[in-house]
């Protein structure tokens, strides 16, 4: 095995230099998020210092299952991925669009709310979750098609990421190919290190800006051992995945499209609850409806913008009634349009691996093994 190849973009810092990184983003103007817990949860917030982390605690996850644990170490990343994703903040979930108001014969209308003028630093960004940004980018940004809310939420926008350290209950990046290992589209990627000599990270640059910010920490060169250490770390996460899938990304393409009338699709239904979880916690789901509001006195009205979800029987109605009205329609519609469809239109798959489907479906629903039960059928015929 060579030794990993060590670069000027490449340094250590140590645990207690985290708070200066979160100095430097705030000084240059971002406003910093990154992972907290709330209401026994980790989800992404803003966060000020060190100490807003989730120190010390893992996450347990399983179909329909998730708790926080505590670690027998100080581990500022040592969890896998909560409920909230970060296209919260990109593709915020309730918008309002315009605003007008009536004083008298006057009429006044107002978009201010849509513009977003703050730069973002989202501190703690898996692999998956870099994935899942870029693909929502393919959607947003695509063409002429252009979302100007995400696009000015995206612009400006610094990533530090950080390699995975373990896998979740109900992870499979390694089956989607995007994790663990932070590959592109990071400003900083970050593997954290706690060993016998102590606790600290191995840092790596993806951009000028992202070097820049690093030169501002108290910090020394990389060494070859630092770097095979991180790179075991990855490899050891890579080899615990809680999930996996039996087939490639683009196998799943016509695995599914094959089979639209599998008899899986009624095993499913009978379980599923239509509940919108799945599509709710996923970082690359993107539907949303419009609403018209008026106040009671008639004098004010908006048009607000909000997620929504396939899994609605009122997503795909049109005149006449919906199109999608079974639990089975809608279940297989979400499937194959995020593992196979989703090539026809953005030349990827919309799905990353990141389990949160599984996590947060309340009677635990396993994307993976819908692949699986529909591929083995399949060989058996």
């Amino acid at each position: 095995m060579s030794l990993p190849q060590i670069n000027e973009n490449q340094i250590v810092f140590h645990r207690d230099q985290f708070a200066q990184l979160l100095t430097t983003l705030r000084a240059q103007g971002y406003h910093v998020i990154g992972p907290t817990i709330r209401e026994e949860a980790i989800v992404y917030d803003t966060i000020t210092e060190p100490e807003d982390l989730p120190i010390g605690y893992t996450d347990e996850q399983g179909g329909g299952h998730y708790r926080l644990k505590k670690r027998e170490d100080k581990a500022l990343f040592g969890y896998a991925v909560g409920p909230h994703s970060w296209k919260k903040f990109l593709h915020p979930p309730l918008i309002r669009l315009w605003q007008a108001k009536r004083t008298g014969k006057n009429m006044q209308i107002s978009t201010e709310e849509q513009h977003n003028q703050t730069s973002y630093a989202f501190i703690g960004v898996r692999s998956c979750e870099i994935h899942a940004i870029q693909i929502q980018d393919n959607v947003f940004l695509r063409n002429d098609y252009i979302d100007p809310i995400y696009q000015e939420r995206r612009q400006g926008l610094f990533i530090v990421a950080i390699n995975c350290g373990q896998a979740g209950g109900t992870c499979f990046c390694t089956s989607m190919q995007t994790g663990p290992q932070v590959t592109t589209g990071y400003d900083i990627a970050l593997t954290e290190i706690i060993d016998e000599q102590g606790h600290y990270f191995v840092a790596q640059s993806g951009t000028a800006q992202g070097a820049e910010v690093m030169s501002t920490l108290t910090h020394r060169p990389a060494t070859a051992d630092d770097l095979t250490k991180a790179e075991q770390i990855v490899a050891n996460t890579a080899q615990h995945m809680g999930r996996q899938m039996v087939v490639s990304p683009i196998e799943m393409k016509g695995l599914l499209t094959r089979n639209l009338e599998h008899p899986r699709w009624n095993d499913v239904a009978q379980r599923c609850l239509s509940c919108t979880n799945c599509t709710m916690a996923c970082p690359t789901c993107f539907c949303t409806t419009v609403e018209d509001v008026t106040d009671l006195k008639d004098e004010q009205t908006a048009r607000v913008r909000k997620w929504d979800s396939c899994f609605t029987v009122d997503f795909s109605y049109v005149a006449g009634g919906s199109v999608r009205t079974s639990p089975r329609s809608r279940y297989r519609q979400w499937m194959t349009h995020k593992l196979s469809t989703w090539f026809e239109q953005f030349g990827s798959s919309g799905c990353v691996g990141c389990g949160r489907c599984i996590t947060w479906c309340p009677v635990g629903i396993d994307i993976t093994a819908e692949v699986r039960a529909i591929h083995e059928s399949e060989q058996e015929q």
